[in-house]
């Protein structure tokens, strides 16, 4: 993965970047992201991180972790 990838979840709509051993996530709203965290890839499942490689943003695996990541966010910001 090079460029940002854009990958909605439920109603919500995320990027995610790399950087070099994390991967940004954010959340797009009205045209701007707001960066939420850097997780460490190797935290990942496997599957999540291949799909990343792949650039598919309909995978499974990715959906959860970005959910997780999201839902981790908000409890933190709770």
């Amino acid at each position: 993965m090079t460029d940002d990838m854009t990958i909605r979840v439920d109603a919500d709509e995320y990027v995610l970047r790399r950087d070099g051993d994390g991967l940004q996530v954010g959340r797009r709203v009205a045209g701007d992201v707001a960066w939420l965290d850097t997780v460490d890839l190797g935290l990942l499942p496997g599957q999540a991180r291949e799909a990343i490689e792949r650039g598919d943003t309909s995978d499974e695996a990715l959906l959860t972790a970005v959910r997780g990541i999201a839902q981790a966010e908000g409890e933190r910001g709770a």
